[in-house]
Parts: structure tokens; sequence; C-alpha cells
């Protein structure tokens, strides 16, 4: 009788330790995530008239194809940090009859860097225009290892990049 009386409390709180194991506040929780992963730096390489196999290629194999809408590829990223709240992205492709890349919808819109808008920038400072070096520099003093650096630079002559001759699409 002692032996069962034992042997039940035991079972009992053995139980009740694995129930509050469940709900204990710092267990580990994983982030759950989703889908296809798209940065700003893959939308930018997106342009108009690209094939569907430089857009897979830069993009990746799409979330969902659909067999109604054959001409829009979908790609969806959704992650769920650990007990936190969902948070989804989306990204539509459409291309036209001949399977070029025509436009793109969704979270992402190509040139807009997503870190700008966090930080509170607008978008129209490009990082393209150079800046205006402040006017009070002093030149460097004659005969300088910064004057002669300076008379080497303005001495270079600019060389035209070649442009690459366009991809052959027919397949043979």
């Amino acid at each position: 009788m002692q032996k069962t009386k034992l042997l039940l409390t035991s079972l009992s709180l053995t139980g009740l330790f694995a129930l509050a194991g469940c709900s204990f506040p710092g267990v580990y929780k994983i982030d759950i995530q989703q889908g296809n992963v798209v940065t700003q730096d893959m939308i930018d390489q997106l342009r108009p008239g690209m094939t569907r196999r430089q857009v897979r290629f830069i993009m990746g194999n799409p979330l969902i194809t659909d067999t109604f809408h054959a001409d829009r590829w979908d790609y969806l990223y959704s992650i769920q940090p650990g007990g936190g709240q969902r948070l989804q992205e989306r990204v539509s492709l459409v291309f036209d009859g001949s399977d070029q890349l025509v436009g793109l919808a969704g979270d992402f819109m190509p040139g807009v860097s997503r870190d700008q808008a966090i930080m509170g920038q607008t978008s129209d400072t490009s990082s393209a225009q150079p800046q205006a070096q402040p006017q009070d520099e002093t030149p460097p003093a004659p005969g300088s290892l910064l004057e002669q650096i300076q008379r080497e630079v303005d001495q270079v002559e600019t060389v035209p990049v070649p442009t690459p001759e366009p991809l052959d699409t027919d397949p043979q």
C-alpha cells in the first residue's frame, strides 16, 4: 500500500514537471522559415525582356506556378521568429506570350532599398550622385606625396568599357 502511494505520487509529480516544461518561460522556440528567400539585390537584377531561364537563374524556382495563370510566377517567403508574429513577403513576376518578363508586383520594387525606408531616408537621394567635397581643404604642399598622387590621378586617361555582345538565344 505504501509503495503504491509512493509510486502514484512520483508518477504524478513527474507528469506535472513534464507539463510545466512545455510552457516554462525561457524554453527555446525555433524560427520557422518557409518559401523562397528574396532579397533586394535579386529584384534589382531583374530587367524587362529577360527570359524565364534568366529570371530562374537569378530568383530560383518559383514557389507557386498557377496552371490557370501560366504567365505568372509567385515567390512567397514567411518567417515566424520563435513564438513571435509571422512576417510574410510576396513577389509576383509576370511574363508575356513570348516568355519575356514584363512586370513585377509585391513587397519589393526595383531600385527601392528597404534599408533606406527603415532608416527613414527618402529614395530621391541616390548613391550614384557624388557627394560634394568640402571646399575648406588646403591644397597639398608642393613636392609632397599627396601632391604627386593628385598629379597622377589628374593625368589618368579614361578608357571606355567594352560592351559585351548579347547572348545568343537560339538553342542549337
